[in-house]
């Protein structure tokens, strides 16, 4: 087990390591789109990207209802493994729509002889996640 404070810097010492192992400047939040962001998750189980939409539900609607519209696309040219969940419980019991992809692999946040695999795959499906996105902004946009 790991104390709070020890839990906080390992977290701080992967996400500035993967900055420093793949410097870019992500989208994440700066999508212009209101609700509308990308997302990287790590913990002690799991990893993976999201696409999530997050505002009130007229937002989400309008956006999901593109989403599905596209989702051939997404999976047949860029993500085949992505999940579309319309309905998504995040751990603080907030309902939001999400598009993720799992890395299927047991990693850890605590582990780091797993950070290098989830590094790889944070920087191989985010960047596709994003050109999928800058490819049909404006279909989802309008």
């Amino acid at each position: 087990m790991f104390s709070k404070e020890e839990s906080r810097l390992l977290r701080q010492e992967f996400w500035t390591s993967f900055g420093k192992s793949f410097p870019r400047k992500w989208i994440l939040y700066d999508t212009k789109l209101k609700g509308f962001s990308f997302k990287f998750h790590f913990d002690t189980k799991s990893a993976l990207v999201a696409l999530d939409l997050e505002d009130d539900l007229e937002f989400r609607i309008k956006y999901w209802e593109k989403l599905v519209a596209l989702k051939s696309i997404l999976i047949d040219d860029f993500l085949p493994e992505a999940i579309f969940e319309e309905e998504y419980l995040l751990e603080n019991e907030k309902e939001i729509s999400r598009i993720y992809i799992p890395l299927d692999e047991k990693v850890s946040i605590h582990n780091k002889n797993t950070w290098r695999i989830v590094m790889e795959f944070f920087n191989e499906k985010m960047s596709l996640f994003e050109a999928f996105f800058e490819d049909y902004k404006d279909v989802i946009e309008h």
